[in-house]
């Protein structure tokens, strides 16, 4: 079983001064108590960060890299900030709601970067590096300290969007087909031919999102 240590505030605040954290990144964190756990720290398997068996407490600090060997992904509101103090990779991430996701080194996807809607705080000190990026919703990253890799799925209004083609990316069933509509569960995604219920459906079955 992994370590962890519940930490005050303050106590908090404190291990990322020791890691160098910019102050910008968690001044807008709740003012409670997080689970410190040591790093590197490699999750076998889905990380759901809304699961009531991760963690009790406002949020989780990884002190070190994380690798989760499946799906990072939160849908709830109100759900557990992470913070890694290091890298982060995952298989897919997917992002909707009030997620509060800060890492300090570079986040590496093997397949898609997701991100949907707009309560978020999302703050990348490194690169964003993803076999495709998908942006939707309002939803980019408060923060990409480095370079983002690869290509990029938004509608236009977003800066980060590309002229893409989303059928030469993601497999045909996150496809949206003609005379889908919110009653199909799109869940509001508006990047380019995406249906967000079928894609958000395949990342919690764990199937593969992106072609190849």
């Amino acid at each position: 079983m992994t370590e962890t240590t519940s930490l005050t505030w303050d106590e908090t605040v404190a291990v990322f001064e020791r890691r160098g954290l910019p102050e910008s990144s968690y001044e807008n964190l709740y003012d409670e108590t997080y689970d410190l756990r040591p790093g590197p720290l490699v999750i076998r398997g889905a990380l759901d960060l809304g699961a009531e068996d991760w963690t009790q407490d406002t949020g989780v600090v990884v002190d070190g890299d994380l690798t989760v060997e499946g799906n990072l992904l939160t849908v709830d509101d109100g759900c557990p900030a992470l913070i890694v103090l290091g890298d982060l990779k995952a298989a897919d991430v997917y992002l909707e709601g009030d997620v509060k996701l800060l890492v300090l080194g570079s986040v590496t996807v093997e397949g898609a970067f997701i991100g949907n809607m707009t309560e978020k705080l999302v703050m990348i000190q490194g690169d964003l590096k993803a076999a495709v990026t998908v942006l939707s919703s309002e939803f980019e990253p408060d923060l990409i300290g480095g370079t983002l890799h690869g290509p990029v799925l938004a509608p236009a209004y977003l800066d980060l969007a590309q002229d893409v083609d989303p059928a030469a990316l993601l497999v045909p069933e996150v496809l949206r087909a003609e005379g889908d509509d919110d009653s199909g569960d799109l869940r509001c995604f508006d990047a380019p031919r995406v249906h967000g219920g079928r894609l958000l459906a395949r990342i919690e079955e764990g199937l593969p999102v992106v072609l190849g």
